[in-house]
């Protein structure tokens, strides 16, 4: 794949967490990124990623890349599709190339861009869209023998995906056979594989997350991306959902360092001791589950502070904290290996 990434007015590490992560990790197969408001300066410049991947105002400026893939590289509250990307992914699908998007509104959908599509004769993949015949949840997964790590988030868009990728990518560099499982659209690109299960209808969100792990039962490990948080009042129900179908021996709390409020809300965010108190006993419901570490996301902090906020995790909580990009996640994986 020869991707460009699409960021129209977004690009940064929090507000196009999609681009973000292909970048970090297929570096590779990205050309350019499309940000008419940063146009003329590198990738690197506002992600800490990607080296010289140049940032572009139009589709046109990337062809002599001879790019095959648009990818949408946001993914908003409500996953709606901003007015200001539509040129861009016209103009996508009549230079030829396929378009992939983890938005909630599905481009497949759209009969302007599916008419191009047709036209063209490009794909529309749209990732978020829900598989048929989704199984309802029977508290299976807890009889499987693989260790199932479930990363799970003080509050939406803290890295649940990030922490996951990296801890299993760890335990795989030590020799271990371990699967990242992925939940949710950025993961689904990276991996080749899962289910966007913040899509479904409520009744089924359990019996998809168990599917993923029935379906993975084979490997040691399966390290499992999170969705939304306990405490967020608008996401909640998936995280709920989704610590029942897995029914996870473990769990990797994930927090952004110096975030206070819940996203998109004035109301504080648990302190991580009693968030570590409120997994385990919600997961304990199903099966004897506990949190094995803190991954906190300090990519707004430089080392020392980052090494900070470490420590001050590790005194709260007495467990082993770290920054998985800045430090590693050496520290998570041992602890999980002593459970295996």
């Amino acid at each position: 794949m020869k991707a460009v990434i699409l960021a129209e007015g977004k690009l940064g590490i929090f507000t196009a967490k999609t681009a973000t992560c292909v970048i970090r990790y297929r570096p590779d197969e990205v050309v350019a990124v499309i940000d008419s408001t940063r146009s003329g300066t590198t990738v690197q410049q506002h992600i800490d990623v990607g080296g010289q991947i140049p940032v572009v105002s139009t589709v046109e400026e990337t062809l002599h890349f001879s790019p095959d893939t648009l990818i949408i590289g946001i993914a908003p509250p409500g996953g709606g599709l901003p007015d200001e990307f539509r040129r861009h992914i016209l103009d996508a699908i009549k230079a030829g190339m396929n378009v992939v998007s983890g938005l909630h509104v599905f481009l497949g959908d759209d009969p302007e861009l599916s008419r191009a599509a047709d036209k063209t004769g490009v794909e529309l993949t749209d990732l978020r869209r829900v598989p048929e015949n989704l199984p309802i949840g029977k508290n299976l997964a807890k009889d499987t023998e693989c260790l199932r790590v479930l990363t799970m988030g003080t509050d939406c868009n803290v890295g649940k995906m990030v922490a996951a990728w990296e801890i299993a990518a760890a335990l795989q560099a030590k020799g271990r056979d371990a699967k990242f499982v992925a939940t949710g659209q950025t993961g689904m690109i990276l991996a080749g594989d899962g289910m966007a299960v913040d899509r479904m209808i409520g009744d089924f969100v359990s019996g998809a997350s168990e599917k993923l792990v029935l379906d993975n039962a084979h490997h040691e490990v399966l390290v499992i991306e999170g969705q939304g948080s306990l405490q967020h009042p608008s996401y909640s129900g998936v995280t709920l959902s989704m610590i029942h179908g897995i029914a996870p021996q473990a769990i990797v709390l994930v927090h952004r360092a110096g975030r206070k409020l819940v996203n998109n809300y004035t109301f504080p965010i648990l302190p991580l001791a009693r968030q570590v108190k409120l997994y385990e006993e919600t997961a304990g419901l199903i099966n004897p589950s506990r949190v094995v570490g803190i991954a906190l996301n300090c990519a707004d902090m430089n080392e020392n502070q980052a090494r900070e906020a470490v420590l001050n995790a590790e005194k709260e909580t007495g467990l082993p904290a770290t920054d998985v990009v800045k430090f590693g996640a050496d520290k998570i994986v041992a602890v999980i290996e002593e459970m295996l």
